[in-house]
């Protein structure tokens, strides 16, 4: 066997590694590394993401529907209680001699009932007239009144207080 000379061991030359820069694209990549635990774990968050979420979802589904019910529920007691509450005045007389007093105007035996049909005070100037038994017409053009009415609304400058105080459109 041939061996090698001494000289040429002594004189190896160094190489240089290129160095990344920082702003070049993918340098922050490059520097990454993965061992088989960092894999390892990706997979298991993968895995429990995959088999949980679904779950999950129907969890929260179900809480919603339990929340809904539960409303529904408390609605429905609320209006029970309302209808029992009901039900025991119902079952008093006085409270049913009251309501029909009130609802159909009747009266206990030896009562008058008095029952006022027109309480509204009369118009005064306006009760000397009697009904009349024809039908009367106008000579009213309405829609010329029409327009007139909406041309006066428009181009006004009154405000609506003073056009009604007046009476009289300017």
């Amino acid at each position: 066997m041939r061996q090698r000379a001494p000289e040429s061991r002594s004189k190896r030359i160094p190489v240089a590694l290129p160095q990344a820069t920082a702003a070049g694209p993918g340098s922050w990549l490059r520097s990454i590394r993965f061992s088989g635990f960092t894999v390892l774990m990706f997979v298991v968050i993968v895995m429990f993401v995959i088999i949980i979420a679904p779950g999950l979802r129907v969890y929260i589904e179900q809480r919603q529907q339990l929340a809904a019910l539960h409303a529904a529920v408390d609605d429905r007691s609320a209006e029970n209680d309302s209808l029992t509450e009901q039900v025991a005045r119902w079952s008093d007389p006085a409270y049913i001699k009251a309501e029909a007093r009130d609802r159909l105007y009747y009266v206990m035996p030896g009562e008058t009932s008095f029952l006022v049909v027109d309480d509204v005070p009369a118009v005064a100037g306006g009760g000397d007239s009697a009904p009349s038994d024809t039908i009367s017409t106008t000579q009213v053009d309405w829609l010329s009144s029409l327009f007139v009415s909406g041309m006066t609304a428009g181009l006004s400058t009154a405000t609506p207080n003073q056009l009604q105080n007046d009476g009289v459109v300017q």
